[in-house]
Protein backbone atom coordinates (compact mmCIF):
# COMPACT_ATOMS: atom_id res chain seq x y z
CA UNK A 1 0.00 0.00 0.00
CA UNK A 2 1.29 3.20 -0.81
CA UNK A 3 2.15 5.97 1.48
CA UNK A 4 0.11 8.70 1.84
CA UNK A 5 1.09 11.46 4.25
CA UNK A 6 -1.40 14.62 5.92
CA UNK A 7 -0.21 16.95 8.48
CA UNK A 8 -2.67 17.75 11.58
CA UNK A 9 -2.60 20.66 13.12
CA UNK A 10 -4.92 20.01 16.60
CA UNK A 11 -6.73 22.94 18.10
CA UNK A 12 -3.50 25.94 17.52
CA UNK A 13 -6.13 28.28 18.78
CA UNK A 14 -5.47 31.89 20.11
CA UNK A 15 -6.92 30.70 23.84
CA UNK A 16 -4.06 28.82 24.41
CA UNK A 17 -1.89 32.00 23.34
CA UNK A 18 -0.81 34.67 26.15
CA UNK A 19 -4.09 36.61 26.43
CA UNK A 20 -6.07 34.11 25.79
CA UNK A 21 -8.25 32.33 28.56
CA UNK A 22 -6.15 29.36 29.02
CA UNK A 23 -2.61 29.77 27.84
CA UNK A 24 0.25 27.04 27.28
CA UNK A 25 4.05 27.33 28.38
CA UNK A 26 5.45 26.88 24.72
CA UNK A 27 2.79 27.84 22.61
CA UNK A 28 4.07 30.45 20.25
CA UNK A 29 7.13 28.69 19.96
CA UNK A 30 5.05 25.37 18.97
CA UNK A 31 3.23 27.52 16.59
CA UNK A 32 6.40 28.98 14.94
CA UNK A 33 7.20 25.28 14.52
CA UNK A 34 3.93 23.95 13.14
CA UNK A 35 4.21 26.95 10.54
CA UNK A 36 7.71 25.14 9.52
CA UNK A 37 5.78 22.01 8.95
CA UNK A 38 2.94 24.14 7.32
CA UNK A 39 5.66 25.89 4.93
CA UNK A 40 7.01 22.30 4.18
CA UNK A 41 3.51 20.22 3.45
CA UNK A 42 2.16 23.31 1.10
CA UNK A 43 5.23 23.72 -0.76
CA UNK A 44 4.88 20.17 -1.26
CA UNK A 45 1.76 19.46 -2.19
CA UNK A 46 0.35 17.80 0.71
CA UNK A 47 -2.97 17.46 2.73
CA UNK A 48 -3.02 19.57 5.46
CA UNK A 49 -5.49 18.96 8.36
CA UNK A 50 -6.68 21.18 10.91
CA UNK A 51 -8.87 20.48 14.18
CA UNK A 52 -10.33 23.33 15.71
CA UNK A 53 -11.75 22.35 19.20
CA UNK A 54 -15.05 24.73 19.77
CA UNK A 55 -16.94 24.39 23.48
CA UNK A 56 -20.04 22.90 23.56
CA UNK A 57 -20.54 21.94 27.35
CA UNK A 58 -21.66 24.16 29.91
CA UNK A 59 -19.26 25.91 32.19
CA UNK A 60 -16.59 25.81 29.90
CA UNK A 61 -14.14 28.30 30.48
CA UNK A 62 -12.47 28.56 26.74
CA UNK A 63 -13.11 28.13 23.34
CA UNK A 64 -16.43 29.40 23.49
CA UNK A 65 -17.81 29.65 20.42
CA UNK A 66 -17.91 33.61 18.57
CA UNK A 67 -14.84 34.41 20.50
CA UNK A 68 -11.21 35.29 19.64
CA UNK A 69 -10.00 32.89 21.46
CA UNK A 70 -11.65 29.80 19.75
CA UNK A 71 -10.50 31.28 16.47
CA UNK A 72 -7.29 29.28 14.71
CA UNK A 73 -3.72 31.15 15.53
CA UNK A 74 -2.44 33.41 12.73
CA UNK A 75 0.78 31.47 12.71
CA UNK A 76 -1.06 28.58 11.44
CA UNK A 77 -4.20 30.62 10.05
CA UNK A 78 -5.59 27.78 7.22
CA UNK A 79 -6.07 28.39 3.57
CA UNK A 80 -9.64 28.25 1.93
CA UNK A 81 -8.56 24.78 0.09
CA UNK A 82 -7.30 23.16 3.44
CA UNK A 83 -9.99 21.22 5.68
CA UNK A 84 -11.10 22.15 9.20
CA UNK A 85 -12.93 20.03 11.25
CA UNK A 86 -14.61 21.16 14.72
CA UNK A 87 -14.79 19.01 17.25
CA UNK A 88 -15.82 18.60 20.91
CA UNK A 89 -14.45 16.39 22.63
CA UNK A 90 -10.08 15.84 23.28
CA UNK A 91 -10.09 12.91 20.53
CA UNK A 92 -9.89 14.60 16.95
CA UNK A 93 -11.92 11.31 15.39
CA UNK A 94 -14.93 11.07 17.81
CA UNK A 95 -17.91 12.73 16.15
CA UNK A 96 -16.01 14.54 13.06
CA UNK A 97 -15.77 13.58 9.80
CA UNK A 98 -11.78 12.96 10.17
CA UNK A 99 -12.12 9.35 9.78
CA UNK A 100 -13.78 9.43 6.88
CA UNK A 101 -11.87 12.04 5.44
CA UNK A 102 -8.62 10.26 5.63
CA UNK A 103 -10.17 6.84 4.20
CA UNK A 104 -11.54 8.77 1.17
CA UNK A 105 -8.43 10.59 0.41
CA UNK A 106 -6.19 7.06 1.29
CA UNK A 107 -4.02 8.67 3.97
CA UNK A 108 -2.45 6.35 5.77
CA UNK A 109 0.30 8.84 7.28
CA UNK A 110 0.09 11.50 9.97
CA UNK A 111 2.44 14.02 11.06
CA UNK A 112 0.81 15.52 14.03
CA UNK A 113 1.42 18.74 16.01
CA UNK A 114 -0.86 21.06 18.04
CA UNK A 115 -2.09 21.46 21.76
CA UNK A 116 -2.09 20.22 24.40
CA UNK A 117 0.06 17.59 24.39
CA UNK A 118 -1.41 15.93 27.25
CA UNK A 119 -4.89 16.34 26.27
CA UNK A 120 -6.48 16.17 22.59
CA UNK A 121 -2.78 15.52 21.09
CA UNK A 122 -2.44 12.44 23.23
CA UNK A 123 -6.10 11.29 22.91
CA UNK A 124 -5.74 11.28 19.32
CA UNK A 125 -2.87 9.82 18.00
CA UNK A 126 -3.98 6.60 20.52
CA UNK A 127 -6.93 6.98 18.63
CA UNK A 128 -5.15 7.47 15.33
CA UNK A 129 -2.76 4.04 15.84
CA UNK A 130 -6.00 1.96 17.22
CA UNK A 131 -7.47 2.86 13.56
CA UNK A 132 -4.11 2.13 12.33
CA UNK A 133 -2.56 5.08 11.27
CA UNK A 134 1.22 5.20 10.92
CA UNK A 135 1.76 8.61 13.12
CA UNK A 136 4.97 11.10 13.76
CA UNK A 137 4.53 13.61 16.71
CA UNK A 138 6.74 16.68 16.67
CA UNK A 139 7.61 17.42 19.58
CA UNK A 140 8.84 20.62 19.60
CA UNK A 141 5.19 21.35 17.87
CA UNK A 142 3.64 20.63 20.77
CA UNK A 143 2.78 22.96 24.00
CA UNK A 144 0.94 21.83 26.92
CA UNK A 145 0.73 23.40 30.78
CA UNK A 146 1.71 22.44 34.33
CA UNK A 147 -0.79 20.23 35.70
CA UNK A 148 -1.97 19.52 39.61
CA UNK A 149 -2.59 16.37 41.34
CA UNK A 150 -3.51 16.50 44.87
CA UNK A 151 -1.24 19.21 46.20
CA UNK A 152 1.78 18.67 43.81
CA UNK A 153 1.97 20.87 40.98
CA UNK A 154 3.61 18.47 37.80
CA UNK A 155 5.54 21.47 35.68
CA UNK A 156 4.95 21.81 32.07
CA UNK A 157 7.87 20.28 30.89
CA UNK A 158 7.72 17.24 33.05
CA UNK A 159 4.25 16.87 31.54
CA UNK A 160 5.25 17.07 28.01
CA UNK A 161 8.41 14.88 28.50
CA UNK A 162 6.22 12.09 30.17
CA UNK A 163 3.41 12.13 27.31
CA UNK A 164 5.83 12.39 24.73
CA UNK A 165 7.72 9.43 26.38
CA UNK A 166 4.81 7.17 26.53
CA UNK A 167 3.58 8.20 22.57
CA UNK A 168 6.80 7.25 21.35
CA UNK A 169 7.67 3.42 20.30
CA UNK A 170 4.21 2.14 20.06
CA UNK A 171 2.07 5.07 18.96
CA UNK A 172 4.24 7.16 17.25
CA UNK A 173 7.71 8.09 16.17
CA UNK A 174 8.27 11.42 18.36
CA UNK A 175 11.09 13.79 16.72
CA UNK A 176 11.36 17.52 16.48
CA UNK A 177 10.42 19.73 13.57
CA UNK A 178 14.34 19.86 12.76
CA UNK A 179 14.65 16.48 11.99
CA UNK A 180 11.42 15.61 10.27
CA UNK A 181 12.07 18.22 7.85
CA UNK A 182 16.03 17.20 7.46
CA UNK A 183 14.52 13.46 7.00
CA UNK A 184 11.80 14.22 4.18
CA UNK A 185 14.63 16.55 2.21
CA UNK A 186 16.71 14.07 1.49
CA UNK A 187 13.59 11.94 0.88
CA UNK A 188 12.52 14.80 -1.37
CA UNK A 189 15.53 15.31 -3.20
CA UNK A 190 15.97 11.98 -4.25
Amino acid sequence: METKTALLLIDIQKDYFEGGKNPLTGSLDASLHAKELLTYFRANKLPVIYIQHVANREGATFFIPGTEGVEIHDNVKPLADEKVFVKHSPNSFRETGLGNYLVANGINDLVICGMMTHMCVDATVRAAKDLGYDCTVIKDACATKSLQIKSRTVKAEEVQTAFLAALNYYYSVVISTESYLKNNQLLTNK
